[in-house]
């Protein structure tokens, strides 16, 4: 049986993140070079917040996936799976790697968000979390059972796409897909007036809505050209320390959280709810091998909680209502850790 090729070599070092190149034009004394160059790596588009979803029609809305991005790149000497800070992941998710080499022999590379879906059908952060054995020594776990949902379509059989509007690169990923619904899927576009939409995505409970300007084209980082609408608001924040649990010795009363103001980390508050004992357990462990050694913590704290410090390493999605008028998170709930390498954003304050 022949063997699937392997995925491409990436750097030398292998922890590494691949940085994406700005596109280089073609050269005019080659006018008839009929390919453009697939590139290692494009650092993806990114959603601006938004308290309220933008009029007029054009606007493209689907669901805000609950999960981690990724850009699967399908060529001819294999399939590669880079998370969005440009690590490697194709050894993490079999499934859609097999998906992937499902609509070869095109070269090709997929945006889209990796996803674990609960008994309902509706994404699970923890879940996925679950499935890839996060932070800890389970690190390197396969996701066997995530799927892909495809939003955008970066590079196709030789043509880079970047510089070719929303529409039309949509339409290419839908004919590429083909109504395909395995561990590869397009994430639907939603047909309805947008705040009609949310209402309906908060109420089945799931995160938010994404909304994509039908004529622009894909350009990196947050420009206004994709929007999010979020049903409950959730961000990551460091994880500086933990408070002291009598009634819980092995694990904690809960977590202590830090985001960034400037330069400087700040006290947002603590979270104490959205554990499972074994997480709880598991996080516990971690925190002690990360204990802050210097006498001053590792933030301004003015509180009198028995808190052990930790460095600020682990970063932890949370999910929360609002925010008090001291800057601290209101009614927050913990979701899972976000790995290093998914080059998770830690929030900062205005």
């Amino acid at each position: 049986m022949k063997k699937p090729p392997r995925s491409k070599p990436l750097l030398r070092d292998a922890e590494a993140p691949i940085r994406s190149k700005p596109r280089v034009k073609r050269n005019p004394a080659q006018p008839q070079l009929p390919f453009d160059p697939m590139p290692d790596r494009v650092e993806p588009a990114l959603a601006q917040l938004k308290s309220h979803p933008p009029k007029g029609n054009e606007w493209s809305w689907e669901l805000k996936w609950d999960g981690y991005r990724l850009a699967v790149h399908i060529e001819v000497q294999g399939i590669r799976v880079l998370t969005r800070g440009g690590h490697d992941w194709t050894h993490r998710f079999p499934a859609i790697v097999e998906a992937a080499r499902a609509l070869g022999p095109a070269t090709m590379i997929i945006d889209g968000e990796a996803v674990v879906l609960d008994e309902e059908g509706r994404p699970d952060f923890g879940l996925l979390q679950q499935s890839l054995g996060a932070s800890g020594k389970q690190a390197g776990n396969r996701a066997s059972d995530a799927v892909l949902y495809a939003f955008d379509l970066i590079y196709l059989d030789g043509h880079d796409l970047r510089g070719v509007e929303f529409r039309s690169r949509r339409h290419l990923l839908a004919d590429t897909l083909n109504g395909k619904d395995g561990a590869i899927r397009l994430s639907e576009t939603l047909e309805a007036e947008p705040a009609l939409l949310l209402e309906h995505v908060c109420r089945l409970g799931l995160e938010g809505i994404v909304g994509k300007h039908l004529d622009r084209p894909y350009r990196s980082g947050r420009t206004g050209d994709w929007v999010k609408v979020k049903c409950v608001q959730s961000e990551a924040f460091f994880v500086v320390g933990y408070e002291m649990s009598s009634g819980f010795p092995a694990g904690f009363g809960s977590l202590v959280l830090g985001a960034f103001r400037g330069a400087d980390l700040v006290h947002v508050g603590s979270v104490g709810t959205g554990f499972k004992e074994a997480e709880a357990i598991r996080l516990r462990k971690m925190l002690d091998k990360l204990r802050w050694k210097r006498t001053q913590p590792p933030l301004p704290y003015s509180g009198n909680a028995d808190i052990v410090w930790a460095e600020p390493t682990l970063i932890a999605e949370i999910e929360f209502r609002a925010w008090t008028a001291d800057g601290k998170l209101r009614h927050p709930s913990y979701k899972g850790l976000r790995e290093r390498q998914d080059n998770a954003d830690v929030f900062r304050l205005d």
